[in-house]
């Protein structure tokens, strides 16, 4: 599913997109700006969903969050490493992400391409090298976005203290595809927001994070708070501006953002 998200974090660090100093030119903008020129690229991702054993849905968000946190980081997404054209066009236009579905031969099809996969306690997820919006691979194409409405067989357990939070919004329902593309957004806010000896003990770490429904009492306090921030673009499930994640890395805590 296409979902493109704004925010209302400061610039990005120097190896995220440029966004202009008065942040009008941001990725994570609805209205439309000179990003909507470039062209368009996605970053895809595919959860494995078996019949017999479907994750579990928080899971599948944390794994999801994780896997954007990997791609990014990684060595080849860097510098002139092979991803990282890639990486900086998709950067430069709308930052786009696309959950699909895989099970059997297809999720053995789709481990075959480049990418990365990432394993929770019971989702696995791959993230793929960013794509034209209209150039899928033919084994990636054919999979499907709808199906990906996952459960929780137990609530799941409080963060625990120092874990990175991404707190959605407990007044709006989402598909687990779109809550996993919407967690991946808010990690990616998380990341380009820290510092670099920041970004490299949370990669040391294993990129340690949860995903939680916020209190419904609590969602106003987050959402002014300064942390990043994801409003989405209204293209699928729920209206334009809505505002769906907020970023909440200790690391962050108590400073002070501006546009």
């Amino acid at each position: 599913m296409d979902v493109v998200s704004s925010d209302q974090t400061p610039a990005a660090p120097a190896d995220a997109p440029n966004d202009g100093q008065d942040g009008h030119n941001s990725p994570f903008r609805s209205e439309r700006t000179a990003r909507d020129e470039a062209p368009q690229f996605v970053l895809p991702l595919v959860v494995r969903i078996e019949r017999s054993a479907p994750p579990a849905r928080t899971d599948a968000l944390e794994t999801a969050a994780r896997a954007v946190l990997a791609i990014l980081s990684d060595e080849r997404s860097l510098g002139e490493g092979q991803w990282a054209g890639a990486m900086r066009d998709w950067q430069d236009a709308r930052i786009r992400k696309v959950v699909r579905r895989a099970r059997g031969a297809e999720w053995r099809r789709a481990e075959a391409l480049p990418g990365i996969t990432v394993t929770g306690k019971s989702a696995e997820v791959r993230v793929f090298p960013p794509v034209p919006l209209d150039g899928w691979p033919k084994d990636l194409a054919r999979l499907q976005v709808s199906g990906t409405d996952l459960d929780d067989p137990e609530p799941p357990v409080e963060a625990g203290p120092g874990t990175p939070v991404l707190w959605l919004n407990p007044g709006l329902e989402m598909s687990a595809g779109k809550a996993m593309a919407q967690a991946g957004h808010g990690a990616q806010l998380a990341w380009w927001a820290l510092a670099d000896e920041e970004r490299t003990a949370w990669r040391n770490a294993g990129f340690p994070l949860a995903v939680r429904p916020a209190a419904p009492s609590r969602w106003g306090e987050l959402t002014t708070s300064g942390l990043p921030l994801v409003r989405d673009a209204g293209f699928t499930e729920i209206a334009p501006g809505s505002c769906t994640v907020v970023a909440d890395h200790p690391a962050l805590s108590g400073r002070l953002w501006s546009l």
